[in-house]
C-alpha cells in the first residue's frame, strides 16, 4: 500500500506545469512607474508558479519601446498602453497577442496652479513636456496637441515625469503630460509643495476618440489632487502582450499566474486592484493569445 501511495504521489507531482529551461524577459517601463512596480512581483509569482528561473525585468522608455522589443524578439512579455498595442497589432498582423487587459491609466495635463492656462488650446506658443521618448504618454500627448491644433504651435520637450515636474517648477516648461493611475504619487507631492492644477479636456474627447476606439473618458475627482473642481480626461487601458509565437501552454500559465498574483501586485501598486478576469478578457482589437483564451474558457468566461 505504501508503495502504491508513493507511486500515486509521484504521478500527481508530475501533473503541474513543466517548463525546463524557460527564460522570460519582461519589458516593464521606467523605474518608479506602474509598469515597473508590477513587473517585479509578477516576475516572482511566475518564477514560483511555473518553477522557472526568475524572469528578467527590463527597464525601458515605455510602451513604444516595449512593443519594439517584443517585435524584435528581445522581450517576451510587455506592459503596453492599449492605443499603441492596437496600432502596432494592425501594423504587424499576426505578430502580437494579449494575455490580459490589466489596469487603466488617466491622462493628466498639468500646469502650475498660478499659471493663466485653463484649457489646452491656451497653451499655444508655450513649451510642453510630453513624456519620455517612445512612451505611451508621448504617443497620446502628440495626438492631443494635434486635436487641439497645436502640433506646430508649441515647443515639445521629451521628458519623463520627474524631469517634467522639475522643469515645470523651474518655469522651463509651461505644462506637462502624464498618463498614470490615480493618484500618481509624484503629482500629489508636487501639488502639495508648489501647487499644480489639471486642465479639463472635455472639448477634445470627440477628436481623440476618432483616433482609437480604446479611448474612454473619465472624471478625476477634485479630491484626488485637492483641485478647485473635477476635470474630464481621457482614460486608456493597459495590456500585457506577448508574441503570437509563444507556446500556448506557456501563455496559459502566465495568464493564470497573473490573476493568482493579484494580492502581491496590489501591494506593490494600487493600480493592480482593478485587475480582474472579467475586464481582463476585453483586449479588442488586439487578439487574445490562444493560450490565454484557454485560461478564460476554463474560467467559463
Amino acid at each position: 500500500m505504501m508503495a502504491a501511495l508513493a507511486a500515486a504521489g509521484s504521478l500527481l507531482a508530475g501533473c503541474g506545469p513543466d517548463f525546463p529551461g524557460l527564460r522570460l524577459r519582461i519589458a516593464a517601463g521606467a523605474v518608479g512607474g506602474v509598469y515597473h512596480d508590477l513587473a517585479g512581483p509578477l516576475a516572482g509569482a511566475w518564477a514560483g508558479g511555473l518553477d522557472i528561473e526568475r524572469p528578467t525585468v527590463l527597464a525601458t522608455h515605455g510602451s513604444g519601446d516595449n512593443l519594439n522589443r517584443v517585435l524584435a524578439g528581445t522581450a517576451d512579455v510587455a506592459f503596453v498602453a492599449a492605443d499603441l498595442a492596437s496600432d502596432s497589432a494592425a501594423a504587424h498582423p499576426g505578430k502580437l497577442a494579449a494575455l490580459a487587459r490589466i489596469h487603466d491609466d488617466y491622462l493628466h495635463i498639468v500646469v502650475r496652479r498660478d499659471s493663466p492656462y485653463t484649457s489646452v488650446p491656451m497653451l499655444r506658443g508655450q513649451q510642453i513636456a510630453v513624456g519620455s521618448p517612445e512612451s505611451g504618454v508621448e504617443y497620446i500627448a502628440r495626438r492631443v496637441l494635434q486635436v487641439a491644433g497645436l502640433s506646430s504651435a508649441v515647443t515639445v520637450r521629451s521628458l519623463g515625469l520627474e524631469d517634467s515636474l522639475t522643469a515645470l517648477v523651474e518655469h522651463k516648461v509651461d505644462a506637462l503630460f502624464w498618463s498614470g493611475g490615480l493618484p500618481t504619487p509624484l503629482i500629489t507631492e508636487y501639488t502639495h509643495t508648489i501647487g499644480l492644477r489639471l486642465l479639463d479636456m472635455s472639448g477634445l474627447m470627440r477628436g481623440m476618440q476618432r483616433f482609437s476606439p480604446v479611448y474612454g473618458n473619465a472624471t478625476i475627482p477634485a479630491s484626488t489632487y485637492d483641485q478647485p473642481g473635477p476635470v474630464t480626461t481621457l482614460v486608456v487601458p493597459n495590456f500585457l502582450v506577448v508574441p503570437t509565437s509563444m507556446p500556448a501552454d506557456v501563455a496559459e500559465e502566465l495568464t493564470k499566474g497573473l490573476y493568482a498574483a493579484r494580492p502581491e501586485l496590489a501591494a506593490a501598486n494600487r493600480a493592480a486592484l482593478s485587475i480582474d478576469v472579467h475586464p481582463g478578457i476585453e483586449t479588442a482589437p488586439v487578439p487574445l493569445h490562444p493560450g490565454a483564451l484557454n485560461y478564460y474558457r476554463a474560467e467559463k468566461l
